[in-house]
């Protein structure tokens, strides 16, 4: 299996969250951490504003910030391409939190450990879909091997909303609206 990535359709997105909440249900997250988060960008003028939603997770990077900076190995690549971690290597010390541009590291205060979106590597090993994805009432994010899915809907090298790309080659493919 190649390297794993989302398409994400911000064109069909509502902003109703439904994969954020699905996500922290899946991950038994507590008040604070989210592993994929919903922001919501307001802009344009009358007669013609505009809310963009944006859906993030972690996106599994090229060259992920996060793994670098861990000092102990605890985030790691795996061969299809996920940044993972290993929760029982995890010293808490945030490196990884303050490296990832995108702010995928969460720091959950009860353990003194990180964690992150893993792609749902467990749903994924039964044939089933990430949370999110399954969870989408809009259809909106897909998941599969990017280079299937650049194949499919082509390659964004720019992100509006998001860092730079050339920085971590994240593999996350976005449908944006024009402007």
């Amino acid at each position: 299996m190649g390297q794993l990535g989302f398409y994400y359709d911000l064109t069909k997105c509502i902003g109703c969250k439904t994969c954020q909440v699905s996500c922290k249900d899946k991950n038994n997250l507590k008040v604070g951490p989210l592993f994929r988060r919903v922001h919501d960008f307001e802009g344009g003028t009358y007669p013609k504003p505009y809310i963009d939603h944006l859906t993030i997770s972690c996106n599994h990077c090229d060259r992920p910030l996060c793994v670098q900076a861990c000092p102990v190995g605890a985030m790691h690549k795996r061969d299809d391409g996920v940044v993972n971690y290993d929760w029982r290597k995890c010293i808490g010390c945030q490196a990884c939190v303050r490296s990832c541009i995108y702010g995928a590291p969460q720091f959950i205060q009860e353990e003194r450990k990180t964690a992150k979106c893993d792609f749902c590597i467990d749903l994924l090993a039964i044939g089933e879909d990430p949370s999110c994805v399954a969870s989408c009432v809009m259809r909106a994010i897909e998941y599969g091997e990017i280079d299937d899915l650049i194949a499919k809907y082509g390659k964004n090298d720019s992100i509006r909303y998001l860092p730079d790309s050339s920085i971590t080659g994240p593999n996350i493919i976005v449908n944006q609206k024009p402007r």
